[in-house]
């Protein structure tokens, strides 16, 4: 198959749509539903992203893309019991794969981002995979197969028009890419970087210079997943997955502040007071998931005022104070962090060691780098110059 037309583009008014290739054929296939534009904009683009994962590390990896950005990206490492609960997966009557647990990863760590996501997983798609994306809002998922029990449930989801599509694994795109923009042709090389390179961490101009292994694999992630995020951006990585990620601002401190703030939400989730919240029997997933982020948020009276608390919960919880909170961040540590490019400026590290962060990599380039390299050493932070730009538009 060469052409495949679609309902439309980006919006209902942009028609015909299609996508189709100049010469071969089309390396997808598609199982079920009817994916639009952006579905394989997404799609295509988070495929990318979760194969260069599994070749840098070794693991299975997925991802969890909304409007051709990652809003959660990760290797599947076995869950914690903690991580199971604050996921949503430890009542599956299943054992949980290594893809599995990869998508549990990309989904859980920011559910308000990944509501209504578009899944790309690296390695076929199980029944237990099947089984956790049956009961979450998303649009489709890719992957390189499926298993028939997981292609079962998944036909089933949204009335039988869930977008299920199949991709040739051993596709590999022209070297030159093209797209139009206002009737022009613009035309470049693929990004084909690797970003799976120890050499990458050589150039490190802090007085820290130790990268545990783990770091490194955290640090590679970090900066695949922004080689596929609309830049600027920033990542926030722990334990093989993406905790925070910042996308698309105009400035690189405010990626910092967004991602970090994405990641604080991450580990305030795994405080006891919030794990514990006593939720009235059969919530929305999304009302619970909203529900949480609003009692970890300055706004918590919305939630838990009088009148307004019965709804979500069987009884008042406890506020969880901004002391409770800033103890609670205190003992996050051990985070890695990537920028697309450099940093301009020592605030962003301010504002990175805040939630935890200990390992950086960033191009290096700025005429501040001085200031940067400072700020580290105050805090004991490893940083690696790259000396690699991930810009993506």
């Amino acid at each position: 198959m060469k052409e495949l037309s679609l309902k439309y583009g980006c919006n209902p008014n942009q028609k015909p749509s299609r996508i189709f290739m100049d010469s071969g054929e089309l390396p997808i296939e598609v199982l079920n539903g009817r994916p639009g534009y952006i579905n394989f904009l997404d799609a295509l683009n988070s495929w990318q992203l979760v194969k260069e994962l599994q070749q840098a590390t070794g693991l299975p990896a997925a991802a969890s893309f909304k409007h051709v950005s990652p809003a959660g990206a990760a290797v599947g490492l076995p869950l914690s019991d903690t991580l199971k609960k604050i996921y949503f997966v430890d009542d599956l009557p299943i054992e949980l794969s290594p893809i599995a647990c990869a998508y549990a990863r990309a989904r859980g760590a920011d559910r308000m981002s990944s509501y209504g996501d578009f899944i790309a997983l690296s390695q076929p798609c199980d029944k237990a995979t099947a089984l956790i994306i049956k009961r979450e809002v998303s649009d489709g998922v890719i992957a390189p197969d499926f298993t028939e029990e997981a292609l079962e449930i998944l036909r089933e989801k949204r009335k039988g028009t869930y977008n299920v599509i199949k991709i040739d694994a051993d596709y590999k795109p022209e070297p030159i890419e093209r797209k139009q923009v206002f009737g022009i042709t613009f035309e470049q090389g693929r990004n084909e970087v690797r970003l799976d390179d120890d050499k990458l961490f050589e150039n490190i101009p802090t007085l820290n210079k130790q990268f545990s292994e783990e770091a490194r694999r955290d640090l590679m992630i970090a900066l695949i997943t922004l080689k596929y995020t609309q830049s600027n951006s920033v990542c926030y990585v722990k334990d093989g997955q993406a905790i925070g990620i910042g996308a698309g601002q105009q400035s690189r401190i405010h990626c910092t502040r967004l991602a970090g703030s994405k990641a604080d939400i991450w580990w305030l989730r795994q405080h006891p007071k919030v794990m514990n919240l006593p939720f009235v029997d059969n919530i929305r997933r999304a009302d619970r998931d909203n529900t949480i982020d609003i009692y970890i948020s300055e706004d918590h009276d919305d939630v838990l005022a009088d009148g307004a608390w019965q709804q979500f919960f069987k009884e008042r919880p406890e506020v969880l104070t901004m002391e409770e909170k800033k103890e609670w961040i205190a003992k996050n540590q051990k985070v890695a962090l990537g920028s697309d490019a450099f940093f301009p400026f020592g605030d962003n590290i301010e504002r990175a060691h805040k939630s935890g962060v200990e390992y950086i990599a960033q191009a290096g380039g700025s005429v501040r780098d001085d200031h940067v390299i400072m700020t580290c050493d105050k805090y004991g932070i490893a940083m690696a110059f790259t000396g690699v730009r991930l810009f993506h538009h």
